[in-house]
């Protein structure tokens, strides 16, 4: 039995899993499972809502009125603490990373609508996160206000039980469907989901691999983000388990140019799987995680005696509406 600690209700869960067939049939791999983790909610959808029925229930369980978070200006992560603060009634600050004046389109667009205050930082400046967030814990200490730090993505300890959670749901739609993949596959940024996911199957005993495509930097920074999150949860937590056996599979091969940059291949594999099984990818995070495993699956590195694999579409669609120039639409285009 796994004591979990307090979370509020946010996310609507469980969530549906279920075969993406034609796609299967069309590589000609394993089959594909789809678990529909951008249907946790509506403007609030995507993987963060389980990491953040455990952070905004520490906020409150602390006293705290004010919540403070930090990203890149397209951030999936900050429009759903935005708009959970406003349901909530806390205040929210958001500390988003550009070096370029950002449009209000996409999830920053939903950041204003949602109320939140937001300050620009430079990629520069963003190097020095701790002291950012400590400035304005102070900053809001003064005036008399609470201020409870979310990292990057929820991603810490506490975070982390969202997908411990997720992989317990997890073991039930396995059970149910009468499925034991050979993998979990899905996209990683800041690395809590996939600490997350790791620690949930050793825990709720799931024999599979857990793969994770990087969106952003490299294996070895993974390797030790994730073990960082690892020992944060385990002192916190548990500190009779023993999270050191467990390593970190993370692919860097499709990051692409840079975070949030996508080359065409991306929006090609995005619009393919719109057309062929209706689900939605964003550029930043899902296109890149599913466009390496189909890459791969062409590859034989996951192959048709491998069985199922399931891939966790952690959300991510209002950032497809901030770079939807790139899917080539215009005003002539022919689908009239």
């Amino acid at each position: 039995m796994i004591n979990y600690p307090e979370k509020l209700t946010l996310a609507q869960t469980p969530t549906p899993l279920y075969p993406l067939q034609r796609l299967s049939d069309q590589l000609g791999g394993p089959r594909i499972w789809i678990k529909r983790d951008d249907l946790t909610g509506a403007a609030t959808s995507g993987n963060k809502i389980r990491k953040l029925e455990f952070l905004f229930a520490e906020a409150l369980a602390n006293g705290c009125d004010t919540i403070i978070t930090s990203g890149g200006v397209q951030s999936n992560h900050c429009r759903a603490v935005a708009i959970l603060g406003a349901q909530l009634g806390l205040k929210v600050h958001l500390l988003l990373r550009s070096d370029i004046a950002p449009q209000p389109v996409g999830n920053l667009l939903l950041d204003q609508l949602a109320g939140a205050t937001i300050t620009h930082y430079s990629v520069a400046q963003f190097r020095s996160l701790d002291s950012l967030f400590a400035q304005w814990q102070d900053h809001y200490a003064e005036l008399g206000s609470k201020a409870y730090a979310i990292p990057t993505g929820g991603s810490n300890g506490t975070g982390m039980w969202g997908y411990i959670s997720a992989a317990e749901e997890l073991a039930a739609d396995f059970q149910r469907h009468g499925i034991a993949p050979s993998a979990i596959v899905h996209a990683t940024g800041s690395g809590g989901t996939q600490a997350g996911l790791m620690l949930g199957c050793y825990l709720h005993q799931i024999d599979t691999r857990v793969k994770a495509y990087a969106v952003c930097d490299d294996s070895d920074y993974f390797s030790d983000k994730v073990r960082a999150d690892l020992q944060q949860w385990q002192s916190q937590y548990s500190p009779e388990t023993d999270t050191s056996v467990l390593q970190a599979d993370t692919c860097a091969d499709y990051v692409g140019p840079a975070y949030g940059v996508a080359g065409e291949e991306i929006f090609t594999t995005i619009k393919q799987l719109a057309a062929l099984e209706g689900i939605l990818l964003d550029p930043v995070y899902t296109g890149k995680a599913f466009h390496g495993m189909m890459e791969d699956i062409k590859r034989g590195k996951f192959s048709r005696a491998d069985g199922d694999i399931v891939f966790i579409h952690t959300g991510g669609l209002f950032g497809l509406f901030a770079q939807q120039h790139h899917l080539g639409y215009g005003d002539s285009d022919s689908n009239q």
